[in-house]
């Protein structure tokens, strides 16, 4: 059976799962642009319009990522019910609304209050959909798959970063915020609408487009093997993952929201702060496909993760020790763009590995939850650093030690026994033949006993 999405040429079918990849790209590249690339633009120009301090201002966004994470395996469990479809494109609309209360925000409290249901929905849109989608469309490519969805997370910051910086530039912070909520809608819907579908047989397709026996139909949706939430909890391996995915994560994601603000410390014009952000994202896109297509070869991902650490620790290094001179940036983007390489995409490659499919998204969400005290301390910390010293070297060594232990951690989670993952009973088949001359088809002989 052929879908009418699905077919390119008269000779061969396309697999629907590529285009719902690419379709992937583009909404994780608007998503992640308008709100996780976009967070360190706010932060100078709110902060000089309220007379607020950097942490104040930044411990919105900490509290924005707080939320996000709280949320994860309520949305994890929601899209293992409902379906990624549904729960995506909900998400989409109460995003786009999101924004413009945002924009709205003349008080403290409701820059925490509009972050913070910005934070929920769109915990909806981006992320754990998409990694969902790619575990439940791919098997043997899931590597790969993750990889070129990852592309979609650079793609953000190298063309919504400079976009949104010239948007400012015009309309000032809450005019970007509501560019970024139209934006996000009219691209999302219609994409979403056409090319989101929870399984392959959606399309009357198989996992990894793989043909289906001539004279039969697709098999219907897939009965996923794996562990249990409250099992996987039970397991050593979860919480080692967790603990090191934190702390890795606590130092990159201080660094990214403070990306430009650090850029403008010492001496960078702010256009060329957005350019340089666009640049690491842009040469990402190379890193994020290499390290897709050495994922499916490698055994242990978390050795991997470990080496990435390590290069992430030279890179904010050579910061640390030139001062934001001109080399120390080139040699910190040189290293960076390597090390960052994993990134997003190390979450599910570890997850659906250690805990198979059947709960992923619940798991992932759990995972976000205990690794989510990282990412909301880390940008409020460097915040009041900046503050108090006017630099931010003490936040490069903090985010440089943070993520030298999740690098560690990742060493020795790769030396724990992984869990016993159940196999699935198939459902019973009665044994059929088909006569000669093409007749109908008739029972099989019983087996000699």
């Amino acid at each position: 059976m052929r879908s009418s999405y699905a077919v390119l040429t008269g000779r061969r079918p396309v697999y629907f799962g590529w285009w719902l990849v690419a379709s992937g790209v583009v909404l994780m590249a608007v998503t992640s642009g308008t709100s996780f690339w976009a967070f360190g633009l706010y932060i100078k120009p709110v902060e000089e319009e309220f007379g607020w301090s950097r942490a104040t201002v930044s411990f919105g966004i900490s509290l924005s990522l707080l939320i996000s994470g709280l949320a994860a395996p309520i949305v994890g469990r929601a899209i293992d019910h409902y379906g990624p479809r549904r729960v995506t494109l909900l998400g989409a609309v109460l995003t786009s609304a999101s924004f413009l209360l945002v924009a709205t925000t003349s008080s403290i409290w409701e820059w925490y209050f509009f972050l913070a249901l910005n934070a929920v929905v769109r915990t909806m849109a981006f992320y754990i959909p998409f990694q969902s989608l790619v575990a439940r469309w791919f098997d043997r490519r899931r590597g790969f798959a993750v990889g070129v969805m990852g592309v979609g997370f650079s793609l953000g910051g190298l063309i919504m970063v400079p976009v949104l910086r010239v948007v400012m530039d015009a309309w000032d912070w809450d005019g970007t915020l509501i560019f970024s909520g139209v934006l996000l809608a009219s691209i999302y819907l219609p994409l979403g609408f056409k090319f989101i579908r929870n399984d392959p047989s959606d399309v009357g397709q198989e996992v990894d487009g793989d043909a289906v026996p001539r004279g039969q139909a697709p098999t219907g949706p897939r009965r996923l093997p794996g562990l249990t939430p409250r099992q996987a909890l039970r397991t050593p391996l979860l919480w080692a993952l967790s603990l090191a995915l934190g702390f890795l994560f606590y130092g990159i994601t201080g660094w990214m929201i403070h990306m430009i603000p650090y850029y403008e410390s010492v001496g960078v014009s702010p256009g060329m702060a957005a350019a340089l952000v666009s640049l690491a994202a842009g040469v990402g896109i190379i890193s994020r496909l290499g390290f897709g297509l050495l994922a499916d070869k490698v055994r242990y991902i978390e050795t991997g993760a470990a080496v990435l650490s390590a290069l992430l620790v030279v890179a904010l290094a050579s910061l640390l020790i030139s001062g934001g001179s001109t080399l120390g940036i080139v040699f910190f983007l040189g290293f960076f763009l390597i090390g960052s390489a994993g990134g997003p995409m190390l979450e599910p490659l570890l997850l659906t590995r250690a805990f198979g499919l059947a709960h992923f998204a619940t798991i992932l969400g759990l995972v976000g939850v205990l690794g989510t005290i990282g990412t909301v301390v880390s940008p409020t910390v460097a915040g009041a650093i900046f503050d108090q010293t006017g630099e931010y070297d003490w936040a490069l060594v903090m985010w440089m030690s943070s993520v030298a232990l999740g690098g560690l951690l990742f060493l020795v989670a790769a030396r724990m026994p992984r869990p016993v993952i159940p196999a699935l009973e198939p459902l019973p088949v009665e044994p059929e033949v088909v006569a000669a001359g093409g007749g109908m088809p008739v029972e099989a002989p019983a087996a000699p006993v």
